[in-house]
C-alpha cells in the first residue's frame, strides 16, 4: 500500500477549544460537517493536515488519517501486519496499532502540498509538520516495525536515543517521529517546527496555552485549553 497523505485529528470533547487551534496555526476553521461533529483547518497555502472533530468525552486526545488509493486492501495489510479493526464503516476504517494507538484509513482525495509555514508578527515562521508516537518501551520496536512497514518509510535514527523517526516522501505535509517513553498507555501528539522557539511559545501561552516542561535549546511542552498536549520543537519550519 502507499500513503498518500496523512491528517492529523484533534478530538475533544466539546468545539470550544477549536478557536486555540485556529490562532496558534494561523489556519481558517471550515464549515463543520456530518452534524457538526468535523471541521478542517484550512491553510492558506498548501493542503489540508490539520482536522477537529467534536467526540463528547474526555479526555481531548489526538489520531491519525492515512490516505490511500484503495482502502479495504491497506486495512487488509494493516490486519497483515498486527492491528486490530475497531470500526468498519467501510471508508473511513478504524484501527488499533500493536501498541493501541488508534488511527483510521481513509481514501486519498488528491491532496498533495505542504502547507507553508506561516509567518508572525515579529518575523519568525512556524508550522504543524509531525505527529509524534508517544510508545511504551516494552512495545517500542514492535511499534517502530509496525509503522515502517505500513508506511514503507524508512527508519532514521535521532540525535536522541528515545527518539527515531519514518522519513516522509517529499512533499508529505507531516512528519512521523516515534517516542520510547515510560508510560503505561500509546498515543500521538502534534508538534509545531519554528525557527525561534521562546517566541513561538510566548505567543502559544498567549493564545491559552500552559507550559509543561521545556527543554532549552529543542522543545517546549504545552497544554491547550482542552488539556491535550503537544510540542513547539526548534526544527526548522521550511521544508528541506
Amino acid at each position: 500500500m502507499a500513503v498518500r497523505w496523512i491528517t492529523g485529528f484533534l478530538d475533544s470533547p466539546g468545539p470550544e477549544v477549536e478557536a486555540f487551534w485556529v490562532a496558534v496555526t494561523g489556519w481558517e476553521l471550515s464549515a463543520r460537517r456530518d452534524g457538526g461533529t468535523f471541521a478542517t483547518l484550512v491553510p492558506g497555502d498548501g493542503d489540508a493536515c490539520l482536522r477537529v472533530q467534536v467526540v463528547g468525552d474526555g479526555p481531548a486526545r489526538s489520531h491519525l488519517d492515512l490516505h490511500v488509493d484503495e482502502v479495504a486492501s491497506a486495512v487488509a495489510r494493516a490486519v497483515e501486519l498486527g492491528a486490530t479493526v475497531t470500526v468498519d464503516r467501510g471508508d473511513p476504517v478504524v484501527l488499533a496499532s500493536p501498541a493501541g494507538i488508534v488511527f483510521c484509513v481513509v481514501g486519498w482525495a488528491g491532496e498533495r502540498r505542504r502547507p507553508a509555514p506561516g509567518r508572525w508578527a515579529g518575523g519568525w515562521h512556524s508550522v504543524v509538520d509531525q505527529w509524534c508516537l508517544d510508545v511504551p518501551e516494552a512495545v517500542h520496536a514492535r511499534e517502530v516495525d509496525f509503522w515502517a512497514a505500513l508506511t514503507g518509510w524508512a527508519v532514521r535514527p535521532s540525535d536522541l536515543p528515545e527518539f527515531c523517526h519514518l522519513e516522509r516522501p517529499e512533499g508529505m505535509a507531516v512528519r512521523l517521529l516515534v517516542q520510547r517513553t515510560g508510560a503505561a498507555v500509546a498515543g500521538v501528539h502534534v508538534d509545531f517546527a519554528c525557527d525561534d522557539v521562546d517566541a513561538e511559545v510566548a505567543r502559544h501561552v498567549g493564545c491559552g496555552a500552559v507550559v509543561v516542561r521545556r527543554v532549552p535549546g529543542d522543545w517546549t511542552t504545552l497544554r491547550d485549553p482542552a488539556g491535550r498536549e503537544y510540542c513547539v520543537t526548534g526544527r526548522s519550519p521550511h521544508p528541506s
